[in-house]
């Protein structure tokens, strides 16, 4: 059986595209007491982003900080926040939620949509297509590229006992609005950083054992606008760079990521390690599964004058080690996808401990 996936229903790109939300949201309004709640990074406060939305009665902008990667508990705090303002305008539900930032931004926006209709707390729904109620409407406006949250089945969260995906068709934005412009000013390391998720789990998909023609197609395109981006540093960075984001999204569609993914969700559970720094760290530590992408890698962050951290943690403890081998090992698909059907005997548990040890210390 083909799996029948959901994609992003409506799409609009372009250099200042921004500026359609509002109409593209007016049209799900059935009045002027309609409430559409803005989830908003809160690097962008004190920006000119406010002043571009046009807010309405029960509208309301919502700062989001995401410092620490998104946290089951914060979803349900955000959540019982929104169903207070629209009690006290006695509004009922939200008729869409919009989320403007980086990634986690994004999972924040696409995580609490779908707590909205959805009974009990986030970390209920932590696993695949465990969600039974469609989200509200909701739309996705990313500020950085790479980490294809605007089109994916997931929103990545760190719960009480595990950090994994809500996945779900139910989580896939309505409508995407992929302006270039608003990612120009991306401090450098955070531009490297996100950008390589997009090319590592490129590399993942493209090597892995699920790939078909769908996934190929999609995923080679976005590693070569990736080469341009990374190595070559065309005028048009920021638009190609946000089609490979959007490309390298759609690649793991039928596809899936791999160990680096695997390895990093640990990584960031234990030591709270933003995803794009984690997947950095990881991968360079990759070469005996992904040489070629391991290689070119290293020619990026040359071109590019990174420095990865290192000496993470040199007095990490037995315990955290195994903390984060068996967040790892939890993720069975991304596992099978790098390896095949019997990764097991190939990945013990002793080896992913002694990579995490060389990463660490």
């Amino acid at each position: 059986m083909f799996r029948n996936f959901k994609v992003v229903s409506q799409v609009v790109f372009g250099r200042g595209c921004f500026n359609q939300l509002d109409d593209i949201i007016s049209k799900k309004r059935d009045s002027d007491a309609s409430a559409m709640i803005f989830l908003i990074d809160d690097v962008f406060e004190e920006s000119d982003i406010k002043s571009r939305i046009k807010l309405l009665k029960n509208d309301e902008i919502v700062w989001v900080n995401v410092d620490d990667e998104p946290k089951t508990k914060y979803i349900d705090e955000l959540t019982a926040e929104i169903k207070d303002h629209m009690n006290q305008k006695s509004a009922g539900l939200p008729k869409g939620i919009v989320g403007i930032g980086g990634g986690s931004a994004l999972d924040l926006a696409k995580a609490v949509a779908l707590m909205l209709t959805n009974p009990g707390g986030s970390a209920d729904y932590q696993g695949w297509d465990l969600i039974k109620n469609p989200a509200l409407y909701h739309v996705g406006v990313p500020t950085l590229s790479g980490t294809g949250a605007e089109v994916s089945r997931t929103t990545v969260l760190t719960g009480p006992e595990k950090k994994l995906g809500i996945n779900s068709d139910y989580t896939v934005f309505d409508q995407i609005i992929l302006d270039p412009e608003l990612i120009k000013d991306v401090p450098k390391k955070q531009w490297f950083y996100t950008g390589m998720d997009c090319y590592i789990h490129c590399v993942e998909s493209l090597t892995g054992t699920y790939l078909n023609t769908f996934s190929q197609s999609f995923g080679e395109k976005s590693l070569d606008l990736c080469r341009e981006v990374f190595l070559e540093h065309p005028e048009d960075s920021d638009d190609k760079l946000m089609m490979a984001s959007y490309f390298g999204g759609m690649s793991i569609a039928y596809s899936q990521v791999g160990i680096c993914h695997a390895l990093s969700y640990g990584l960031s559970y234990v030591f709270g390690i933003h995803h794009g720094v984690g997947n950095c760290i990881v991968f360079n530590y990759l070469d005996e599964y992904y040489a070629e992408g391991v290689s070119e890698f290293r020619k990026m962050m040359g071109k590019n004058s990174i420095e990865l951290p290192s000496n993470i943690c040199p007095d990490v403890t037995k315990k955290q080690i195994e903390i984060m081998t068996g967040v790892a090992l939890g993720l069975e698909p991304l596992w099978e996808n790098a390896l095949g059907k019997n990764w097991k005997k190939i990945m013990t548990r002793e080896k992913i401990e002694s990579l995490y040890k060389k990463m660490l210390r």
